[in-house]
């Protein structure tokens, strides 16, 4: 590490997730670097953050040409669209993001010595054969579908981050992030918390696709960057899961979410989306002997918290605005 205060990079920064390791990476007395495109970041989530001196934020696309100057003692590469609707609509981005971007950021890593953490998903696995799914199963995953545009991406940026370890010594670590879900979500982001959530709130029905039978396991923010904080200090080099073990139905959570929001919202269901994976949960057994980590929060304390924030965000609203539906029930991290 350096001798002065520790320095990071975090690209996609002023994301969800990317937000989230900025305060805590300040919290470590780190210097943190924010980069985003803001492509479907957002300034908000870090305008907070503007005043703290040891934060630094970076208008810019890591596809592209990226310079640093100075240490870097970590890079997080957080960058990326990451929902249904972001990866739907953004197809060509989300494929450069995961291949030139990790690419531009690993050769960043390298020059830097810096370690590198990736941010990978859950949906490498697709819609898996394997259940509960471990890092050792290697998914079944549609290459060609519309889903493809983001599970390749991942996988590709996975194999990228493995050839600079073995090839350059780059000191790499990656997460296979399950669905997280928590405050600075966006309300229209496709994924199913904020579909539910802003449907609830807003006094519409709330749409399910399929039956709902499907599964997803939802691990709150909090608990998700305290495994990613411990996997960067670890000395694992292969793939983490980090997610929330207790899977529920699609169907269960949308009930769940009425029952906080106290909605009197009725629940629709429409057409299953293409690839839809039908069950998701994390095999955790390797996060919790290596990592000494597993999820602490329950699911209606984190629906608690996150509300708080939807409410906020629905005030600020236009009158006339109106809360979307998801395109898909899940998503990836």
């Amino acid at each position: 590490m350096s001798t002065q205060r520790p320095r990071v990079l975090i690209t996609g920064g002023a994301g969800f997730l990317g937000s989230h390791l900025c305060e805590r990476f300040l919290a470590e007395e780190y210097e943190v670097i924010c980069m985003d495109n803001l492509i479907t970041g957002d300034l908000s989530n870090i305008e907070p953050l503007f005043h703290e001196r040891w934060f630094h934020f970076e208008q810019r696309d890591v596809t592209e040409y990226i310079h640093v100057g100075g240490p870097l003692d970590a890079i997080l590469h957080f960058a990326s669209p990451a929902s249904p609707i972001d990866y739907l609509e953004l197809p060509i981005q989300t494929l450069k993001v995961g291949s030139l971007g990790t690419h531009k950021v690993l050769g960043l890593a390298r020059a830097k010595k810096a370690r590198f953490l990736l941010a990978s998903t859950s949906e490498c696995y697709g819609d898996p054969l394997v259940h509960p799914q471990a890092e050792t199963y290697w998914g079944n995953v549609n290459p060609v579908g519309p889903r493809g545009v983001y599970d390749e991406a991942k996988r590709f940026a996975e194999a990228m981050t493995m050839a600079y370890h073995r090839f350059h010594g780059v000191d790499t670590r990656i997460v296979r992030i399950f669905n997280t879900y928590g405050p600075r979500m966006r309300l229209r982001d496709g994924r199913a918390l904020p579909a539910f959530m802003s449907q609830a709130l807003a006094g519409e029905d709330l749409t399910v696709f399929g039956d709902g039978s499907q599964t997803r396991s939802f691990c709150y923010v909090d608990d998700l960057v305290e495994g990613l904080w411990r996997l960067l200090n670890s000395h694992e080099n292969l793939p983490v899961n980090i997610g929330n073990p207790s899977e529920m139905t699609i169907l269960q959570f949308a009930e769940a979410v009425i029952e906080v929001t106290g909605s009197r919202s009725k629940i629709v269901f429409k057409e299953l989306p293409v690839d839809d994976p039908r069950v998701r949960q994390p095999d955790i057994t390797k996060a919790r002997t290596l990592l000494k980590w597993e999820p602490r929060i329950p699911l209606r304390q984190g629906l608690e918290r996150t509300l708080a924030y939807f409410q906020g965000r629905v005030r600020a609203m236009s009158p006339t605005a109106k809360a979307g539906g998801a395109r898909a029930p899940g998503g990836g991290g």
